[in-house]
């Protein structure tokens, strides 16, 4: 379906669209009173929600020095001694890659290197988080931290053009964030907070993966609202649709405000329950998130040992 521009069959789609709102509230309902698996079981959905984490630090005060410790982190997430009594030592636990600012990316990819790993470094990029550059500055951003070395770039939309319902130019910038990300996965970041409606967040979702993302993501983590129930139910069935519609699998990243364990498990239970199995690995399923890696490794620790951690015993994410 990407071509030069959207066409009008695509437009026809995209103008067609509406989102029955009560519907979508009744199952973000339904996700979150479902139990969650317990026990030994328990203890492998987490170990599989860490290996989807993009271990993320986006603050002002990032340093090469904090960066480096994120980076140690992502390639030890969960402390050997608790995966060796669980016999997953020698399985390669690894979050599923690292996100940075741009300027942030050539320390990361040294890091990285230093400590012979492999692991992905992603930026985000175009104006993040508000997008408010001008194009040319957005598309320069994206071409130099894949100079740098960023092999997945999490880009920013332009919400205005969302709002506006300027559903073609939208295409356009996003179709050439994809062209300046060259081999680099691109992130389609909707900021699905200041989209306004959840046919919005389904029109906004389906141009993205129209113009070449390889995953939409919810939010920059910076807004009032990021990544909520009703919001993901909407974007994973613009996901679902697209896959039906074209054989081409989008993957699925919530961000932002996604802080307990707990939290991990019932997003994992709607990925697997809205889009199936196949969706439930890196390649397609991440979640963006700075603290959650700490009360994953808390849940792991009681498992392990049967009590819990105090704080100073487990090295901070």
């Amino acid at each position: 379906l990407a071509g030069s521009n959207l066409g009008l069959t695509n437009l026809g789609w995209i103008s067609k669209v509406r989102v029955n709102t009560h519907a979508v509230l009744k199952r973000a309902q339904t996700i979150q009173g479902h139990k969650t698996p317990k026990k030994q079981w328990q203890a492998a959905w987490l170990l599989k929600a860490v290996t989807c984490i993009d271990l993320t630090t986006l603050a002002g005060d990032d340093t090469p020095s904090n960066v480096h410790r994120l980076c140690l982190k992502a390639i030890q997430p969960v402390p050997y001694h608790l995966l060796n009594k669980m016999d997953m030592h020698d399985q390669g636990v690894t979050t599923a890659a690292v996100c940075v600012y741009p300027s942030r990316v050539a320390d990361a990819v040294k890091s990285l290197k230093a400590a012979n790993s492999s692991l992905a470094v992603a930026s985000v990029a175009t104006g993040f988080p508000a997008g408010q550059t001008p194009l040319e500055t957005r598309l320069q951003e994206v071409r130099l931290a894949v100079a740098d070395g960023a092999t997945e770039i999490d880009i920013v939309i332009n919400r205005t053009l969302a709002l506006t319902g300027q559903w073609e130019a939208m295409y356009e910038e996003v179709r050439q964030f994809r062209e300046a990300c060259g081999d680099a996965h691109m992130k389609t970041i909707l900021a699905v907070g200041e989209l306004g409606t959840f046919t919005n967040v389904y029109k906004a979702s389906l141009v993205a993966m129209m113009a070449g993302s390889d995953f939409i993501k919810t939010s920059t983590g910076k807004e009032s609202v990021n990544a909520t129930y009703p919001v993901a139910i909407v974007m994973v069935r613009a996901i679902r649709d697209y896959f039906l519609c074209t054989g081409h699998k989008v993957g699925f990243k919530p961000a932002g405000g996604i802080r307990t364990a707990h939290e991990s498990l019932l997003w994992l239970t709607l990925i697997k329950e809205e889009l199936g199995n196949d969706w439930l690995c890196p390649l397609l399923f991440r979640l963006g998130a700075s603290s959650l890696l700490a009360d994953i490794e808390r849940q792991i620790y009681h498992h392990v040992t049967g009590q819990y951690a105090a704080y100073h015993e487990l090295p901070m994410a």
